[in-house]
């Protein structure tokens, strides 16, 4: 058995066993309390870190998190397992929204953080000092918001140092899911993208649409990340073969250009949206007071893998994000692709994954 303890505040569990509380974080003008649970594992292996509800609306990850939580036992667990499932108390319990209703800012832009910033800045912070620095593989749950649809897919970005973009790329084809997204840089303010900024393996796992929180959804999020954690050693492996994967790249973001009553052309049928070509139109912002419409066409080819399905949107709001196969002679030209990530709505910037 390995001596280390592993302590988050002051939550700690000693080597083979397990610990659940809520760790108090002090925010400047208010403090809040993080729920998190830690595995310390009889024998020695990689300190893995899982987060959900990071965002509000959306319940799947935060489902799958405590199921987890609840499955992991330290006499299976090589190394060290820290999950917090719900990473945003503000914007999940009052807000509902990708920004909490603290502050209005949506924590998934400011990452790493500030400790002398805004109580959203702070927490951004407190999360990376207490629970994502010192970890070697990061995984950030999301999925599609109550006013989003979206295909299920994972994503990371690509730093330059080749063992970890291999580590990186290896864990993200471990979940089971078909579609890899690459980011093509590590720059910005989501969770990951700072993490791998860190020298961290991380990766977003977005699974689910429209805030689900089925059981048969959340199971299925498990499932992937046990299998991730048999990747990873953490968990005994077991017979399973690997999943095939598609590799993919960001080729636009779509935002709204005016306030109004959106009404998207494209379909959604499970997690299927749709593929479109460049210059189709995707839907039409209604003005309420005077019927104007404001048509939306495709800036780019490519499928959509999230869109807005809310009524209701304001200049800037993201309406949709397009991505194309991955083709690194093309990909690498960044200019030629018009990123994703920059409305109020998604969870990336340049580019989501």
């Amino acid at each position: 058995m390995h001596e280390t303890t592993l302590s988050v505040g002051s939550l700690q569990a000693g080597p083979g066993t397990k610990t659940r509380g809520a760790v108090r974080a002090e925010l400047g003008t208010l403090t809040v309390d993080i729920p998190v649970t830690l595995i310390n594992g009889t024998r020695p292996g990689p300190r893995v870190v899982i987060t959900a509800g990071v965002h509000g609306g959306e319940f799947t990850p935060i489902d799958a998190a405590a199921r987890l939580m609840a499955l992991l036992e330290p006499g299976e667990v090589r190394g060290q397992v820290i999950i917090c499932p719900v990473a945003n108390p503000k914007a999940v319990y009052q807000g509902r929204l990708n920004v909490s209703p603290i502050d209005g800012v949506n924590i998934n832009r400011v990452f790493p953080g500030d400790p002398d910033g805004s109580p959203t800045e702070r927490l951004a912070a407190w999360l990376f000092t207490h629970l994502v620095d010192g970890a070697d593989v990061y995984v950030d749950l999301h999925c599609g918001g109550i006013d989003q649809v979206l295909r299920d897919f994972v994503g990371y970005r690509l730093t330059g140092d080749p063992d970890l973009d291999k580590a990186t790329a290896a864990l993200a084809g471990s979940f089971g899911i078909e579609d890899v997204i690459l980011g093509l840089k590590p720059d910005g303010g989501n969770s990951h993208a700072a993490a791998a900024r860190r020298g961290i393996s991380a990766v977003l796992v977005e699974v689910g649409a429209l805030g689900q929180r089925d059981a048969a959804t959340a199971r299925r999020r498990v499932d992937g990340l046990l299998r991730a954690l048999r990747h990873l050693g953490v968990l005994d492996p077991d017979d399973s073969a690997p999943a095939p994967i598609r590799e993919w790249v960001w080729s636009a973001g779509v935002t709204a250009e005016a306030t109004g009553l959106w009404y998207p052309e494209f379909s959604f049928d499970g997690d299927v949206i749709g593929e479109v070509a460049e210059g189709d139109v995707l839907g039409r912002i209604v003005d309420p007071a005077d019927g104007q419409e404001h048509m939306v066409h495709a800036p780019a080819g490519g499928r959509i893998f999230y869109a807005m399905h809310g009524l209701t949107v304001a200049t800037g709001a993201e309406l949709a994000a397009l991505a194309v196969p991955w083709d690194p002679d093309t990909a690498t030209r960044t200019g030629t692709l018009r990123t994703p990530g920059t409305g109020v709505g998604s969870d990336e910037a340049d580019p989501r994954p």
